[in-house]
C-alpha cells in the first residue's frame, strides 16, 4: 500500500472540497446570511488540511488499484465529515452525527433527510447540500481527476473503484480526456435543464437546488413537498424528463454526439431501461384511474414517480404513500433496479439485472444439457466468468447487507415498512421511503445507532460495496 500517495491525492481533494465551498458561502453573501462565516471557516479548515497532506510529495507516485480503493473509501468519508461542519458550526442542525448523516446523503446522492421542515435552514445551507448532489453524482474522484496531474495509467485505478456498474472504460485513449469528455456532457446537461426550467418560470434559485438534484439524481428540494410544492405539470415533465436522461449510460451520449446512432440503438441497457419506465409508467397509470379520469394527469404523475425512483433520485410530486398497494409494489421493484450502468444513479443497476436473468438462463439450460457451454453476452460481447462472478458475488453481499442493517434498525422497535424501505432507500441512494420515511416523512425520529448504519448504507450503496467494505479490512491497509 502506498500510504504516502493516497494522503497526497487525499490533499488534493479536500482543497477542491474547500473551493466548492465557496459557492454556497457566495449564496450566503447575496442573501446576506449569517451562515457565511462557517462555511468559510469550513472552506479555510478544508484547504489548510489538503495542504498539510500535501505538504511533502510521495517520491513514489505509483498507485494501484489497491490505492484506488483506498483513495475513494477514504476520500467520500472524509468529504462528508467536513462538509458537515457548516450545518453544526451555524447550529442549524445541533446534533454533529445528523448533520453527517445529512451531508453522506447528500454526496451519495441519496436524498434521505433528518429534516422535518427544509424551509427552515438558511437557503445557503439548502444550496450546499444540493450542490453536493451535483459534485458526487458523476462521482468526486472522476471530478478530481479532471484537475488532479496525475499520469493516465494511474488515475483509471481511481475511476474503476467509483463509477457505478460491472465495468468502467474509455471512450478515448487517454483516462484524463475520457474524464473531461463525461463532464463536459454532465455540465452541458444541467445548464440545458436549468434554462429550460427558467423558461417554463421557475425562480433562478429554485432552477439551480432541483437541477443540482436532477442531474446528481439526488432529490434533495428546497420545498418539503418536493417538487409536488409548485403544482406545476410543465416543471414535473422537464424535471421527469432529465432525471430519466440522467439515468441513462453517459457513454451513450458520447456516441450521440459523434453520430454513432447504431451503436447507441444496440445498447440492451438502455432499451431494457426505458421498456421497464414504460411499462411501469402504464401500469400504475392504470392502476390509478387514469383510463376513467384525468389521464393526461395520471400520466403525468405516475411517469414523474416512476422515472425519479428507477433512477434513485426521489422527487416526489404527490404522496405516493398513499397510492394502491399494487403501484406501491412497482415502486419497490424499481427501487431494487435501479437504472443503467455509468450514470449518475444509484440501485443494483439495469446491467447486473439483465446478467444475473441470463445467468439464471444459462443454468436452466445446463440442467437440460449437462455439456453445454453456455455463453453469456452483452452488447454482442461475450461478458467474462470473471465478471459474472462478480456480479454473483456483488448480489450476495449485497442482500448480506441488507439483511443485518434491518436487523439493527429493528431495535428502535418502528414498524417493518419503515425500516424495510429506510434500508433499500439508502442501500440504493433513492432518498424517501413508505410509511414514516415516506415522501412527506424524514428519518430523524432514528436512533444515532441507526442513523450510522443508515450512513453506511449510503455510503456503501454509492461506492457499490467493495471499496468501503475493503477499507474495514486490517490487512488491506498493510504495506506489502
Amino acid at each position: 500500500m502506498n500510504l504516502a500517495m493516497v494522503r497526497y491525492i487525499l490533499g488534493y481533494i479536500l482543497q477542491i472540497e474547500g473551493a466548492l465551498l465557496l459557492a454556497p458561502a457566495l449564496v450566503a453573501f447575496i442573501y446576506q446570511e449569517g451562515t457565511i462565516q462557517p462555511l468559510l471557516v469550513t472552506a479555510f479548515l478544508a484547504f489548510a488540511l489538503g495542504l498539510m497532506l500535501r505538504w511533502h510529495k510521495p517520491k513514489n507516485q505509483i498507485i494501484y488499484a489497491k490505492e484506488g480503493f483506498a483513495v475513494v473509501s477514504a476520500a467520500w468519508i472524509l468529504l462528508s465529515a467536513v462538509g458537515a461542519l457548516p450545518f453544526w458550526l451555524s447550529q442549524e442542525i445541533p446534533f454533529y452525527l445528523d448533520a453527517f448523516f445529512e451531508t453522506v446523503s447528500g454526496f451519495t446522492t441519496t436524498g434521505a433527510s433528518i429534516l422535518p421542515a427544509v424551509e427552515d435552514l438558511s437557503l445557503s445551507l439548502v444550496f450546499w447540500r444540493s450542490f453536493a448532489h451535483w459534485i458526487g453524482g458523476m462521482g468526486v474522484l472522476v471530478f478530481a481527476l479532471a484537475i488532479i496531474p496525475m499520469a493516465d495509467n494511474r488515475s483509471m485505478y481511481l475511476m474503476r473503484a467509483e463509477v457505478p456498474g460491472p465495468t468502467a472504460g474509455k471512450l478515448v485513449p487517454r483516462m484524463k480526456d475520457t474524464v473531461k469528455i463525461l463532464y463536459s456532457i454532465y455540465l452541458g446537461m444541467t445548464i440545458l435543464q436549468i434554462i429550460l426550467l427558467k423558461l417554463a418560470g421557475m425562480p433562478w434559485y429554485d432552477t439551480l437546488i432541483n437541477t443540482f438534484g436532477s442531474a446528481g439524481t439526488g432529490g434533495f428540494s428546497n420545498r418539503n413537498l418536493s417538487v409536488g410544492a409548485y403544482q406545476n405539470g410543465t416543471y414535473e415533465w422537464i424535471i421527469g424528463i432529465f432525471m430519466m436522461l440522467f439515468g441513462v449510460n453517459f457513454n451513450l451520449y458520447y456516441f450521440l454526439l459523434t453520430k454513432k446512432f447504431k451503436d447507441i440503438w444496440k445498447n440492451e441497457e438502455l432499451r431494457l431501461y426505458l421498456a421497464i419506465i414504460a411499462l411501469a409508467t402504464i401500469g400504475i397509470t392504470i392502476n390509478l384511474g387514469g383510463l376513467k379520469n384525468n389521464l393526461s394527469g395520471s400520466l403525468r404523475t405516475s411517469f414523474f414517480q416512476v422515472s425519479s425512483i428507477i433512477t434513485t433520485t426521489g422527487y416526489s410530486s404527490t404522496d405516493f404513500n398513499l397510492w394502491p398497494a399494487f403501484s406501491k409494489t412497482i415502486l419497490i421493484l424499481l427501487m431494487f433496479f435501479g437504472a443503467s450502468a455509468g450514470s449518475t444513479a444509484g440501485g443494483i443497476k439495469i446491467s447486473r439485472i439483465l446478467l444475473i436473468w441470463r445467468m439464471i438462463i444459462r443454468e436452466l439450460k445446463r440442467l437440460l444439457h449437462p455439456r453445454s457451454v453456455g455463453v453469456i453476452k452483452l452488447e454482442n460481447k461475450t461478458v467474462s466468468e470473471k465478471t459474472l462472478q462478480g456480479v454473483s458475488i456483488f448480489i450476495l453481499v449485497y442482500l448480506i447487507i441488507f439483511a443485518s442493517s434491518l436487523v439493527f434498525l429493528s431495535l428502535d422497535n418502528v414498524d417493518f415498512e419503515t425500516n424495510f424501505t429506510s434500508v433499500l432507500t439508502c442501500l440504493n441512494n433513492i432518498g424517501p421511503g413508505f410509511s414514516l420515511v415516506g415522501p412527506m416523512g424524514n428519518f430523524g425520529f432514528y436512533s444515532p445507532l441507526s442513523k450510522i448504519i443508515l450512513s453506511l448504507n449510503m455510503l456503501l450503496g454509492r461506492l457499490e460495496i467493495f471499496p468501503l467494505l475493503l477499507s474495514l479490512m486490517p490487512s488491506f491497509w498493510k504495506q506489502k
